[in-house]
């Protein structure tokens, strides 16, 4: 059985990489993700609550819309945590699992076991 730790490694791979007709856009996402990612922990460090909470709400829809399903959820909790003025603390756990899961994210598919 893999430990918690071992399941935040594994590559997170989108439902619609080897679609014919979206995998090139999936692969661009995932491109894209750690311009996202450096973008939300500026904003985590600069305390721009605001920007930093329609940042995960444009990740949860856009995560979503391209298949990384797993992502959403994490960016959600973001989004509500600074919409709902939680303790700094919170907001900064939401960060590093939302930056932990995005840093999974790959283009393709997996590869066969």
């Amino acid at each position: 059985m893999k430990t918690r730790r071992e399941w935040a490694m594994e590559p997170l791979y989108s439902t619609l990489g080897g679609d014919p007709d979206l995998g090139d856009l999936v692969t661009l996402f995932v491109e894209e993700m750690s311009d996202r990612v450096t973008n939300i922990q500026d904003l985590l460090n600069r305390c721009e609550w605001e920007e930093l909470r329609r940042a995960a709400h444009q990740i949860k829809g856009a995560a979503g819309s391209y298949g990384f399903g797993a992502i959403s959820p994490c960016a959600g909790k973001l989004e509500y945590a600074i919409r709902d003025q939680e303790p700094e603390e919170n907001i900064r756990q939401a960060v590093e699992d939302l930056t932990a899961i995005c840093n999974r994210a790959c283009a393709g598919t997996p590869p066969e076991a």
